[in-house]
């Protein structure tokens, strides 16, 4: 049997969308190639991405280099963090009732409502006058 160096998970959250990549290393984060507290300067997300990996005690453990795009920062790092979370079930498998308890493995439902015709916006209406 082959041993696998590297755990990969698709994350996906709103119109982003996040391919993460762990491998052994010291607990370094590339997000498209550039430094994971430069890519996300708000303490809140970095805390979000680095979520699943503090739950499982493998903070130190992985280095993660992950792809993504669409959306804002705030979907992004939500895209991420799903990945990191499917990527830690490749690794091992023990993890999934953690990963689980805490909500990290249920992809985010929540959509952007399309526009409709006849209206401006998804709910809005245009203004109704009687004459």
């Amino acid at each position: 049997m082959a041993v696998v160096s590297r755990f990969y998970g698709t994350g996906r959250r709103k119109t982003s969308v996040a391919r993460v990549w762990l491998r052994a290393g010291s607990g370094r984060i590339l997000i498209n190639r550039r430094a994971f507290e430069e890519y996300f300067p708000r303490e809140t997300l970095r805390m979000v991405i680095s979520q699943p990996l503090q739950l499982t005690n493998t903070f130190g453990q992985f280095d993660a280099i992950v792809n993504v795009g669409g959306g804002g920062p705030t979907g992004q790092a939500g895209a991420v963090r799903h990945g990191i979370a499917r990527a830690l079930l490749q690794f091992d498998d023990k993890l999934r009732q953690t990963l689980k308890r805490a909500g990290l493995l249920t992809r985010d439902p929540r959509m952007k409502e399309r526009k409709k015709y006849g209206q401006p916006g998804a709910r809005s209406k245009f203004q109704y006058s009687k004459r």
